[in-house]
């Protein structure tokens, strides 16, 4: 079996796990796009998780114009469309919120962290090819949370007993990426995926160096300042770039 088509049943695996979780209030919406976008994020592992990747870029969760629309971490869709070459059949979440509609690649918000993200891999590196000759960018958690109002809620903001069987999900994955893809530096896009990725993998024989860089989020002051420019230099300084 394939590097590519072992990562495809660990997702699957994943996908069905957190799918038989259970989600109180304020959480009044999940969606899983691994689920219904999952012919996309299939040919995103078969095209970019087909040998070794020395580093991975690990972000927190879907955002709900990126990932949550195409299937794809950090998936805004122009950059996975036009950039990665990547397309295929999106369906939609059994419960869907009014204000946050699923529509697959005819999507017209766009996701500015993974405007943002994917903008620097293309300006860098040029090609896919390049960039993921070395490089993957996955996301912690597959789900995104929505209260009734459409408000993102967050993995770290759930209960303790709701995280507790989420993220053992999560790290089993994760786990299983790093050693499918040989991985020796995991990058975390934010503090939280930097620490999750530290309590995941400290018990494997050869854990990856963790490090953390900003987070592209619009939220943050520090990012509307040249997020590019300020991740780029983080990178220079880990000596990874």
């Amino acid at each position: 079996m394939s590097r590519a088509r072992r990562l495809k049943a660990a997702g699957q695996h994943l996908c069905d796990r957190v799918d038989r979780l259970d989600f109180a209030p304020p959480v009044a919406f999940v969606y899983n796009p691994l689920r219904y976008a999952r012919e996309v994020w299939h040919r995103y592992l078969e095209r970019y998780a087909d040998g070794p990747r020395r580093i991975v870029f690990l972000g927190m969760n879907p955002g709900p114009w990126g990932m949550a629309q195409t299937g794809v971490p950090f998936g805004e869709v122009a950059a996975v469309r036009d950039w990665m070459g990547l397309a295929g059949r999106v369906g939609r979440p059994a419960a869907e919120h009014p204000k946050r509609p699923i529509a697959g690649f005819d999507c017209a918000r766009s996701e500015v962290s993974g405007r943002r993200l994917w903008g620097l891999m293309a300006q860098r590196f040029g090609s896919p090819p390049r960039f993921f000759a070395e490089h993957f960018v996955a996301n912690y958690c597959p789900l995104v949370f929505m209260a009734e109002s459409g408000r993102n809620i967050t993995p770290d903001k759930l209960p303790s007993g709701e995280r507790a069987g989420l993220f053992a999900a999560c790290d089993e994955f994760l786990t299983t990426l790093v050693r499918e893809l040989e991985t020796d530096h995991v990058i975390g896009v934010g503090k939280f995926a930097a620490e999750q990725a530290v309590r995941a993998l400290g018990a494997l024989d050869r854990p990856p160096a963790v490090a953390a860089i900003l987070h592209p989020s619009p939220a943050s002051p520090a990012a509307n300042r040249g997020w590019a420019e300020q991740a780029t230099a983080e990178l220079i300084a880990l000596e990874l770039w």
